[in-house]
């Protein structure tokens, strides 16, 4: 095998990765329970490229959320770019945030492993380190107060993946982010 082969041979095994996994991300959101088997169709490669990539039901559940969490927490400084406001900014990120954990909620004992776990700490320091972003662009804003921590921001903000998946949930979330925002408009109190 030459090295050009070899390299060729890489680009399409890491191609085929990022399909299997974005087949999975779109899947996963429409039905937990979804066959490896119509991942790999929809990827558009055969259930071997899948289990090579990824052995279990489990390895391709983790790594669909890994990539989803990376794409992400590398959102927020388009997001801040894209909109006039960093309270929109922030709102827009954070309702991605819950479609994605909604869709980790929905794929059960899968994220309750030993290796889950542990995949979703190492997602709490990027996650937080863009929430810091969002945040510090709001109180530039003065949209919310300095002071607030932003490992605060996201338990209080986790309120987004228990609403509901459809219009009236959207409802009460645009609802309660309002509410949010008013309090966050208060410097945070000493513990």
């Amino acid at each position: 095998m030459t090295d050009g082969t070899y390299g060729t041979q890489r680009k399409a095994a890491a191609r085929n990765r990022v399909a299997i996994i974005e087949a999975a991300h779109e899947l996963f959101a429409q039905n937990p329970l979804v066959p490896l088997s119509e991942v790999a169709k929809r990827a558009g490669v055969g259930a071997g490229t899948l289990y090579r990539h990824f052995p279990t039901r489990e390895d391709l559940i983790l790594g669909a959320y890994q990539h989803d969490i990376e794409r992400l927490t590398a959102t927020a400084d388009d997001v801040l770019a894209r909109h006039s406001s960093a309270k929109a900014a922030f709102v827009e990120w954070f309702e991605t945030l819950s479609a994605y954990i909604r869709i980790k909620h929905g794929l059960g004992d899968a994220l309750h492993s030993a290796a889950a776990q542990e995949l979703i700490s190492a997602s709490w320091a990027p996650v937080t380190a863009a929430v810091k972003k969002l945040v510090d662009a709001c109180v530039a804003e003065g949209a919310i107060a300095p002071g607030h921590d932003p490992a605060d921001v996201i338990m209080l903000m986790s309120f987004l993946w228990r609403v509901a998946n459809n219009d009236e949930g959207a409802a009460q979330g645009r609802r309660l982010i309002a509410a949010v925002f008013d309090g966050l408009q208060s410097p945070p109190k000493p513990a």
